[in-house]
């Protein structure tokens, strides 16, 4: 694979023409800087950059900053310390093991946090607790054992995405949720995109900087190229393909406008609140932003994809993150049915 840098080129983008042409320089959006990717503003605020309520609270967003890279990890190991915070309404760092041990059952047992959400509190405990504070004879942390449950991820049938994005009437509003659909995107991950992140060429579309720091490729299909291409005409924002809206009037000159000259993107709560309203007008309970993603792998898995292609389309590291889709799909059902059968078949009665 080439530097990603080399694939950031002012052609690859969704205005550009099937000749590689592109409309005349008035038009045409800027180019990236030659240092390297552009500012979209992806990265958002750093737990540095926060008002702290306590010193302890700046302390450990020096401490998150010097340890992990993501600030989405930053910033979800300084909330959890936040709730602990809240839950008490004082500093943290005057709590006791017992205060913390009480926090710890109070969500497991009555708020049903999740496996993966209690091992996140316990780390980020654990982080500020024993690293920052040296309460290293705390013996909380080696009392709470997790499990991961078993459970699917629901998945929504092709007719059912279609009804679903039959639902969203606004352009401005479809167009990213058919392409985290299309292209097995997460929501950030699809807002965050600039028109950069598209060779128009080569039929390719670049993730930058998705979950774990990770970036990756996935196949662009040309119609959803066309959509996007008539997406961007509409905003021609210089640098983000999905620009927030804004508040004001919504008669669309003045929307293109706010668009063209947004400087962040779509906040993720306008699909949010799109999707859940769709859901309960189509009865349609377990839809959500990430059931496109699952549904989509599902749908490859169904037609045929192999798993190793869907892994790396979907940017999971270990493959039997991937494999949880078999058990999704018709196919996998009915082709064992059919073996089942065979197996059956001649056998005495």
């Amino acid at each position: 694979m080439k530097n990603n840098n080399n694939n950031i080129r002012p052609g690859n983008n969704p205005i550009q023409t099937q000749n590689g042409t592109v409309p005349q320089a008035e038009n045409r959006p800027a180019s990236p800087p030659p240092s390297g990717r552009p500012d979209s503003g992806r990265r958002g605020p750093d737990p540095t950059e926060y008002d702290h309520r306590f010193p302890s609270m700046k302390r450990f967003a020096d401490l998150l900053a010097l340890r992990y890279d993501m600030p989405r990890t930053r910033h979800s190991y300084y909330r959890q310390i936040g709730l602990i915070g809240k839950h008490f309404d004082t500093d943290p760092a005057t709590l006791t093991e017992e205060q913390l041990r009480d926090y710890i059952l109070h969500v497991k047992l009555r708020k049903h946090w999740k496996p993966k959400t209690m091992r996140q509190c316990a780390a980020c405990a654990r982080l500020f607790f024993t690293d920052m504070l040296g309460h290293g004879d705390w013996t909380v942390f080696s009392q709470l054992k997790v499990r991961d449950h078993d459970e699917l991820p629901a998945v929504m049938t092709r007719e059912e995405v279609v009804q679903l994005l039959r639902h969203i009437r606004l352009r401005r509003y479809r167009i990213p949720i058919k392409l985290i659909y299309c292209a097995g995107l997460r929501l950030t991950e699809c807002l965050n995109l600039t028109i950069h992140d598209i060779d128009g060429k080569e039929g390719k579309l670049w993730i930058r900087g998705g979950k774990g720091g990770k970036d990756r490729m996935v196949p662009l299909a040309p119609s959803m190229l066309e959509n996007l291409r008539d997406y961007w005409k509409f905003h021609r924002n210089p640098l983000l393909l999905f620009p927030n809206v804004g508040r004001g009037a919504c008669q669309p000159d003045q929307v293109s406008g706010r668009m063209r000259r947004a400087s962040s993107p779509m906040p993720v709560s306008s699909l949010q609140r799109l999707i859940v309203e769709a859901r309960n007008k189509l009865g349609i309970p377990e839809a959500t932003i990430h059931t496109l993603r699952h549904s989509f792998a599902t749908h490859l898995v169904e037609a045929g994809a192999g798993l190793h292609t869907v892994q790396a389309l979907l940017g999971h590291k270990n493959i039997n993150t991937t494999m949880v889709y078999l058990h999704l799909t018709h196919r996998s059902g009915q082709d064992g049915l059919a073996l089942v059968d065979e197996l059956c078949r001649g056998l005495p009665r």
